[in-house]
């Protein structure tokens, strides 16, 4: 157990985010998400509520702030209802973390599919809420100013 570090993230979660290089995506995926046979590798967090987890990692990972889409979210299926407190969580979240929070993008369910087929690795979590589904891309990790 370390200080300061969120016990929702496992150490495969740790070492993923550590591995993850500027311009990686990491999914974070409801309990629906077809995330074993996406392609990235796919870890589990069964259990845990994508909100609590993005709690965790936000102060862990720089977010990229050169693109206008580094927070994605898959928008509901025509004729789908969606529960609107979804989104609202997850901005609240990036509201608390950062000092700019950028735009929540949506879109479609089959690019959503595409575009995690590519990530660095999918977290497949317990969260049951239908369009549950985050991708985030790292940005570059600040220096300190006294380096």
């Amino acid at each position: 157990m370390l200080k300061g570090i969120s016990p929702l993230l496992s150490p495969d979660l740790l070492a993923t985010l550590c591995r993850m290089g500027h311009g990686d995506e990491l999914v974070l995926a409801d309990a629906h998400f077809p995330g074993e046979s996406m392609g990235p590798p796919a870890l589990r967090a069964d259990g845990v509520s994508i909100g609590p987890l993005l709690d965790g990692i936000l102060p862990l990972l720089e977010l990229d702030s050169f693109v206008e889409d580094a927070v994605v979210m898959m928008c509901p299926v025509s004729g789908d209802t969606v529960d609107p407190s979804v989104e609202r969580g997850f901005r609240h979240l990036l509201e608390a973390h950062l000092a700019k929070a950028p735009t929540i993008h949506t879109i479609d369910r089959f690019a959503f599919y595409e575009r995690a087929s590519q990530a660095f690795t999918v977290v497949i979590t317990g969260d049951l809420r239908k369009y549950a589904n985050l991708i985030l891309k790292k940005g570059v990790t600040p220096t300190s100013s006294a380096e």
